[in-house]
């Protein structure tokens, strides 16, 4: 029976779960933020997943509009601040990945902060995907490699990768049927569920019939069994 180790998720719909109710787009980040916690409580719950990734502020999200990401940052300031004890008590070590120099001062810190705070705890590895973007990941990666006097090789590109483990499962909310620029290195052989429900709606019941789902296929990597 395949084990889901790690798990990625793409948390797609927030803005449209709130505009489907007459509310502001940031009501529904808001809402969000709490399913990130209920969703991460449960692996963490879970024997077999080990690490959480959620595709929380992508590159190309800069693009909206500048009210938007500027709740944006506050909320994740915010989130930040009210899971300390939570990944404390849960035994959850916080490893953000992504460029996180274009973020403020402050906001860096806070990131730091709680993974110096988290390092500590050897349960689940909760990743929050911030200002990432694979394109921009690998790109960073080469970069820092390029000057080795050795051929670069496949383990030599991972390993200076933000995320170094390859993805067992992705999901992605919201009903859009695409990776979006996420994890593309890690996910070669990924297995990939797509479900319409917006991420606000996102219930831990389906989490687990996707994960029910994902232990019944025959994964090959390529081979013939």
């Amino acid at each position: 029976m395949n084990k889901a180790r790690h798990i990625a998720i793409i948390m797609d719909g927030n803005g449209r779960w709130a505009e489907q109710k007459g509310k502001k787009r940031v009501k529904g980040h808001e809402v969000g933020a709490k399913v990130v916690r209920n969703i991460t409580e449960f692996c963490s719950k879970n024997e077999d997943i080990e690490r959480l990734t959620l595709y929380a502020f992508s590159t190309e999200n800069w693009k909206r509009p500048r009210l938007e990401v500027e709740f944006l940052m506050k909320l994740l300031e915010k989130y930040l601040e009210s899971e300390v004890e939570n990944y404390l008590q849960n035994n959850i070590r916080f490893e953000p990945i992504g460029d996180t120099r274009a973020f403020s001062k402050s906001l860096q810190q806070k990131i730091e902060n709680i993974q110096e705070k988290t390092l500590h705890c050897d349960g689940l590895i909760q990743s929050l995907a911030l200002n990432y973007g694979a394109h921009d990941e690998i790109l960073r990666a080469v970069n820092r490699i390029k000057n080795s006097n050795d051929n670069i090789t496949e383990a030599m590109l991972s390993n200076a990768l933000d995320c170094k483990h390859n993805v067992d499962l992705i999901i992605r909310t919201g009903g859009d049927q695409r990776l979006s620029n996420f994890l593309l290195w890690q996910a070669a052989y990924a297995e990939l569920f797509f479900t319409d429900t917006l991420w606000p709606d996102f219930t831990i019941n389906e989490f687990e019939k996707i994960i029910k789902n994902f232990t019944k296929i025959e994964r090959r990597f390529g081979g013939l069994k």
